[in-house]
């Protein structure tokens, strides 16, 4: 057995702990980038009301939708301009991957592009990145515990745009990463569905992954059917427990694919959001039951109905069904089909193509064929 943990060195768990952020970046140094969604209200009420007048060396970055690499090379500029000490990231995935990826480019002499999977040659950075602290605001990507940042390429008529890539290195994982369940709180339900599936989806994947280790199943195997759990409570209305747990459940995700990897869900979802724009949880969301039933069908074994026992154990109904009643509950949530995400019928096959090529699909418990993937695109 051999295997290796990659995380954060100082992890905070627990409602509360976000007021701790500004005091802990600040200890990198004078001059700090604070990046936060649309509005800097959600950063101000938790770092201080008068912040940005208060502390002349932060510069504020907004990051409106999922950060794509014109809007990373605009940011960038600004933010090498300010000469910061540190980055901290207040908001979803799409906020703490730009913050990470500020992080990790501005010591660096050249663009994204040069490190860039997939699109770009993915050199190793030249240089550290600066001290990354993240904090989110949902529970869903876990990309406050990744070494990655996703940016988006539109495509231009690029075959090796049109998707999502990553910009990845060992030395991108946050500094401090604080997990503050009340900052979920009162979270919309379209997006708590949307992420909450994604944090299912990211504790199911690494455990059934062909990369798994010990380390990752002790993490992902107890939250399984807890945060699905979880979930369904919040569909129902607003509980701090479920907050709490769905929170949990999202960390755990983050840790464990930073280790174990991923699968088809992801591997599929990286080209669809490139392609349609559309939201990525909403996509892992309406994957995911189709993606068990795949595997389940390729790759029948101990862990796949174990993981569609416990679905079966949150939603009724024997294990032989989990998959077809994850998806239907899913729908009757509310979660759009990938049609309605803007996804074509015409473009099934090329997604499917591309997927195959991801490097999360080397995680998922069997290699899928083509036409499995374009199957499970129609299901979706």
């Amino acid at each position: 057995m051999s295997f290796a943990i990659l995380q954060p060195p100082r992890i905070l768990f627990g409602r509360g702990t976000s007021a701790q952020a500004l005091p802990l970046a600040q200890g990198f140094g004078p001059r700090g980038l604070v990046v936060h969604g649309a509005s800097p209200e959600r950063a101000v009420a938790v770092l201080g009301g008068r912040i940005f007048d208060e502390n002349p060396g932060l510069l504020a970055i907004s990051v409106a939708q999922e950060p794509t690499l014109a809007l990373l090379e605009a940011a960038l500029a600004r933010a090498r301009g300010h000469a910061p000490d540190w980055v901290l990231a207040i908001g979803g995935g799409s906020v703490l991957d730009m913050g990470k990826a500020l992080a990790a480019l501005v010591p660096a002499p050249g663009g994204p592009m040069d490190h860039l999977e997939v699109a770009g040659p993915g050199l190793p950075l030249p240089a550290p990145p600066l001290p990354f602290v993240a904090v989110p605001t949902t529970a869903g990507t876990g990309s406050e515990v990744t070494k990655n940042a996703v940016i988006g390429l539109p495509g231009h008529g690029r075959p090796d745009h049109g998707r999502k890539v990553s910009l990845r290195d060992d030395r991108m994982m946050a500094r401090i990463a604080i997990v503050d369940p009340a900052l979920t709180d009162q979270c919309a339900r379209a997006v708590t569905l949307a992420s909450g599936l994604d944090a299912v989806t990211q504790v199911i994947e690494p455990y059934v992954s062909c990369k798994a280790t010990p380390w990752t199943d002790a993490i992902t195997r107890p939250v399984l059917a807890r945060g699905l759990a979880a979930l369904v409570r919040l569909m129902q209305g607003e509980e701090a427990g479920a907050r709490d747990a769905l929170a949990w459940t999202s960390l755990c995700g983050g840790l464990a694919l930073a280790n174990a990897g991923l699968g088809a869900v992801h591997g599929l979802a990286g080209v669809i959001g490139g392609r349609t724009g559309a939201a990525h949880g909403a996509i892992c969301g309406a994957l995911l039951g189709p993606v068990l039933a795949m595997n389940r069908r390729l790759a029948p074994g101990p862990r796949v109905e174990e993981v569609c026992g416990l679905i079966a154990g949150v939603l009724g109904g024997p294990a032989a069904e989990a998959p077809a009643r994850l998806a239907a509950w899913a729908r009757a949530e509310g979660l759009p089909g990938l049609a309605n995400q803007g996804l074509r019928a015409a473009d099934h096959r090329e997604v499917a193509e591309a997927a195959l090529e991801s490097s999360s699909m080397k995680g998922n418990p069997v290699q899928p064929a083509v036409e499995d993937l374009i199957a499970v695109l129609e299901a979706a």
